[in-house]
């Protein structure tokens, strides 16, 4: 199902935090972790937009999600992956995450896009008309707007290096 518009502003950031995934999940599979560069950029992506992020989803989304029965126990769940992430989040700004707790987190905060976006918003658009869809989409633009729209670029410790190179790891 194509994604609504009203969404994408969503999908878009999603995008961003999935691709920061890969990266991470890529130098971990290389052995090229700069576990201190990795926490930086964590902790900017987080600050910069994952927060502002999960705040709409929490203040805007959820609920409205919520208000449907088929949705209501996802919308649970997803609030509950929230706390577990922000969690993570919360270790990389401590700068107390090592190289396992980095590939945890993009382990977890890539299923949880992917749930997001393959059953709450799938659901959300099959059971949503389009005036409270559009309704929904102006909202969230609001709550998303204090998101810095800016691309961020990795810094060079955490940039994929190209294959076959003598990588090490750092922890």
């Amino acid at each position: 199902m194509l994604r609504d518009k009203n969404l994408i502003p969503l999908s878009h950031q999603h995008q961003h935090a999935l691709a920061l995934c890969v990266r991470l999940e890529r130098a971990a599979q290389a052995g090229d972790v700069d576990v201190g560069a990795w926490q930086t950029e964590v902790r900017q992506i987080f600050d910069q937009e994952i927060r502002i992020h999960f705040e709409a989803e929490e203040k805007v989304l959820f609920p409205a999600a919520a208000q449907y029965p088929e949705l209501r126990s996802l919308t649970d769940e997803l609030l509950g992956e929230h706390g577990v992430l922000r969690g993570y989040f919360r270790r990389a700004t401590e700068s107390r995450l090592d190289s396992v707790g980095l590939q945890q987190l993009a382990s977890k905060l890539s299923a949880h896009i992917r749930k997001e976006e393959r059953q709450l918003f799938e659901g959300m658009q099959r059971l949503m008309g389009e005036q409270p869809l559009a309704a929904l989409g102006k909202s969230l633009d609001k709550a998303l707007a204090p998101a810095i729209q800016a691309c961020s670029v990795p810094n060079p410790a955490t940039r994929l290096r190209p294959r076959g190179r003598n990588n090490r790891s750092r922890s």
